[in-house]
């Protein structure tokens, strides 16, 4: 294998998992050893500044960073069961302990003068949010049109206060709305048509992802006043419109909205409340917190279910009829579901939530405005510039590529701020920035670092929930407690610091051996080189994640090269404490990606020049 070029800086971002794996790469264990050291506010700008909302977030992620833990990784490994940090719910110990006047004052502040640009944007959820908080900094203009009249989007409108209550969507939308931006509440957009012939430079669509599929079945008509689209039902729910539900109550889907429908039906007055999905329990696309959660809550999940009709007398509901499957693989391996020729089963309901999905809902936008739209009448979007097939017309969140999460739509905003600033700018939009990358050492002492590099064996701590007899009362009582201080701070002592590398230098090294002595975890070796297949096998220990690099030095004294495999490093620097020669040494790792500004343009130049 060719010796591993660490100035790339890809290199040690896939080492540091979490980040890779959070799509608006936030600098996860920098902001976690703030937590530690009871530095809320920092831990909250660092947040913010990656994924706008950590107060939003620290309470709905899809937390896409806490599979791809290594920690989890480790103690699997290990033998014991694989409980990666709680990144998720420690993001929200930094919203909850912060300075509020402090981070007010640490706010980018209105731009002085604008810079002539408008930008309109379509809707007011945590896309199009993003992109105005990139933007308007810059002198743009930027002119957020909601038909709510408050903004958020999904986030405020579907997702229950039970889980997400309404102060935290205020603070950190007003954190947005209060660096100029113009936002005009109940003005819904009718026409793109219209908006395109409007004085903007450019225009964003976050419009999300607002209608609910629908179940054709049969008896679908005859009791429709009590069969209900639950994306439509949470809105109604939200805004007051509904505050009551049957006592007998059936959730169709196995999404987190289904979720969201029956822990909110069980506080509207349902007392048999039940979700039945057609696919397995473990196959179903709800975040398995989520469905804890509503098994907690007493909510039974019924499997391998497929709805046949809704049963009414005279129009009035009386239950659904479902036929019972089973799954099995084809002759090509493809799973499917066939009946089992059990009899059909009849469940009783007064009340059924659809939950079975979400689609875009694009009649607003003319097919002659030079938008291209697909098979499945999604506008077609560029991946890495969120741009149109209209040059001025770019779209992020659900309405770019369909139903994700938060953190996406996040992920998207930055970017398509980036696009936005580049056209404006008369630059290519497809060269995108470079992040900013620095790698400085740790070293305090001969044997002393400036973290905290020991290892905790403590299980992962367990979020407090308030009294059920009490949030099953309300629809606003929020469930999670949060961590306390104390707590936050031993779930924090359990990151792994995988941003702290371990950085070889093998001019110094003496091939003593002594690293491979007193790694706890064998993944450092001495060995002749060979190409990757062959070498993965005849290390310490051999080395079977592929998806993670090995770390390969270049030729020593000896012929032989140094091979580290990076999945299952603790980053604990005891190579770098045990090696006589200084050959090792621990170096933080700082990713931050360039957001819409002059470090944009600055770094596209640099690249241009060479």
């Amino acid at each position: 294998m060719k010796p591993t070029d660490i100035r790339v800086p890809d290199y040690f971002h896939k080492v540091v998992d979490c980040q890779w794996a959070c799509p608006a790469h936030t600098p996860v264990p920098e902001y976690i050893r703030l937590i530690a050291a009871g530095r809320y506010s920092d831990a909250y700008m660092v947040n913010w500044k990656s994924n706008v909302f950590p107060g939003i977030l620290g309470r709905t992620c899809d937390r896409p960073c806490e599979p791809a833990c290594r920690r989890g990784r480790v103690e699997e490994n290990n033998g014991a069961k694989p409980e990666p940090v709680a990144i998720c719910r420690l993001k929200r110990v930094a919203a909850d302990f912060k300075d509020n006047e402090a981070i007010r004052a640490r706010m980018p502040k209105p731009a002085a003068r604008k810079n002539g640009k408008r930008i309109a944007c379509v809707g007011a959820g945590p896309a199009t949010l993003t992109v105005a908080r990139d933007l308007t900094p810059l002198g743009y203009h930027v002119v957020v049109f909601e038909a709510d009249a408050k903004g958020g989007g999904f986030m405020r409108t579907q997702v229950p206060r039970f889980r997400l209550p309404e102060e935290v969507i205020d603070e950190e939308v007003d954190y947005i709305l209060d660096l100029g931006v113009e936002f005009r509440g109940g003005s819904r957009i009718d026409s793109m048509k219209a908006l395109l012939t409007q004085d903007f430079d450019a225009i964003f669509v976050g419009s999300g992802a607002p209608r609910g599929r629908d179940l054709d079945l049969p008896g679908r008509k005859d009791a429709a006043a009590n069969i209900h689209i639950g994306l439509d039902w949470l809105a109604s729910v939200y805004f007051e419109h509904v505050k009551k539900i049957g006592r007998r109550v059936i959730v169709l889907g196995g999404g987190n909205t289904a979720m969201d429908c029956c822990r909110s039906s069980r506080r509207l007055g349902g007392e048999d409340v039940k979700v039945i999905v057609r696919s397995g329990f473990e196959e179903m696309k709800a975040s398995p917190w989520e469905k804890e959660d509503a098994q907690h809550e007493g909510i039974p999940i019924l499997n391998y279910l497929v709805p046949k009709s809704f049963v009414h007398a005279n129009g009035k509901l009386t239950g659904m009829m479902f036929e019972k499957v089973r799954a099995e693989k084809d002759a090509n391996g493809r799973r499917k579901l066939v009946p089992t020729g059990e009899p059909d089963v009849m469940h009783e309901c007064d009340d059924v939530l659809i939950a079975v999905g979400q689609e875009n809902a694009f009649p607003w936008i003319e097919r002659d405005v030079g938008i291209k739209f697909d098979e499945w009448n999604m506008p077609v979007v560029d991946k890495i510039t969120m741009q149109s097939s209209n040059p001025k017309v770019f779209f992020g969140g659900d309405a770019a590529f369909g139903p994700k999460n938060i953190i996406w739509a996040v992920a998207h905003g930055h970017d398509a701020a980036v696009s936005i600033d580049k056209l404006l700018s008369g630059e290519d939009l497809r060269k995108r920035p470079d992040p900013g990358v620095s790698l400085i050492s740790q070293k305090m002492g001969i044997h002393e670092w400036s973290y905290d590099n020991d290892i905790t064996n403590d299980e992962r701590y367990v979020v407090p929930w308030r009294e059920k007899e009490k949030t099953l009362k309300s629809i606003k009582l929020e469930v999670e407690l949060g961590f306390d201080p104390q707590v936050a701070f031993a779930e924090a002592q359990r990151c792994l610091n995988c941003d702290v590398q371990t950085v070889f230098s093998k001019d110094v090294c003496i091939e003593c051996d002594a690293c491979v002595d007193i790694c706890p975890m064998d993944c450092i070796s001495f060995t002749g080189n060979d190409d990757e297949s062959h070498l993965r096998t005849h290390l310490t220990a051999p080395a079977l994640n592929l998806t993670q690099a090995l770390y390969v030095s270049d030729a020593l004294k000896t012929g032989r090269v140094m091979v580290k495999d990076e999945d299952v490093c603790l980053h604990c620097g005891l190579c770098a404490e045990r090696c006589p020669t200084g050959a090792w040494d621990m170096r933080k790792f700082l990713l931050e990606m360039t957001h819409a500004g002059p470090g944009c343009h600055k770094h596209a130049a640099q690249r241009s020049a060479a």
